[in-house]
């Protein structure tokens, strides 16, 4: 499995405008390394869940491919 930071490198690219829902967990998953790890006083497998749940607006075959991916870290 990939580090999230990697992950949401990916995103970034992918995605330059992010969605204002999306956006700050996105940010959160800058900071993680696994999805164990702890944000503040959430833990990793939240924010990513919160992403998921907010990016509905990303499209296409790399935001499959990457959903996909997080998904199935969860």
């Amino acid at each position: 499995m990939r580090p999230l930071y990697e992950i949401a490198r990916d995103i970034r690219t992918n995605w330059p405008k992010p969605n204002y829902a999306a956006a700050p967990y996105l940010a959160a998953m800058r900071d993680l390394n696994l999805i164990s790890d702890k944000y503040v006083f959430d833990t990793g497998s939240s924010v990513v869940r919160y992403f998921l749940a907010n990016a509905g607006t990303w499209r296409g075959p790399e935001a499959k491919r990457v959903k996909a991916e997080l998904k199935a870290m969860l």
